[in-house]
């Protein structure tokens, strides 16, 4: 796996309801995962949200930058499926250990992708 790759990017509100709607749902203590693989999907593109429940501004980026370092371990050491994936941040996802949080990634991600 390339230790530079970055899957691609969910960004507008209609693709985030699309894999809500379609997608299955996974709840970890650390984070809430929405996964959605259909056929013909050759790339994984992710997309990161946190509302305002959990915090301020900054709580709130600081907890998306650990979603996304957590990903960017996980892609790189054991590949990212295709698939469009949303990774919901909870409170608990920036008072979680980080490893902890990067195992819950893994299990979200197994449980999702599995038929």
């Amino acid at each position: 796996m390339n230790p530079h790759y970055t899957p691609g990017r969910l960004k507008k509100r209609p693709q985030f309801l699309r894999v809500a709607g379609k997608g299955r749902k996974v709840a970890t203590p650390g984070m809430v995962t929405q996964v959605l693989q259909e056929d013909g999907a050759n790339e994984a593109r992710v997309g990161f949200t946190v509302t305002k429940k959990v915090g301020n501004s900054v709580i709130r980026n600081r907890t998306r930058r650990r979603l996304r370092e957590a990903l960017r371990l996980v892609a790189r050491e054991d590949g990212l499926p295709s698939g469009d994936f949303v990774l919901i941040g909870r409170d608990g996802t920036r008072k979680r250990k980080f490893p902890l949080l990067v195992e819950d990634l893994r299990k979200a991600l197994r449980k999702g992708t599995e038929k």
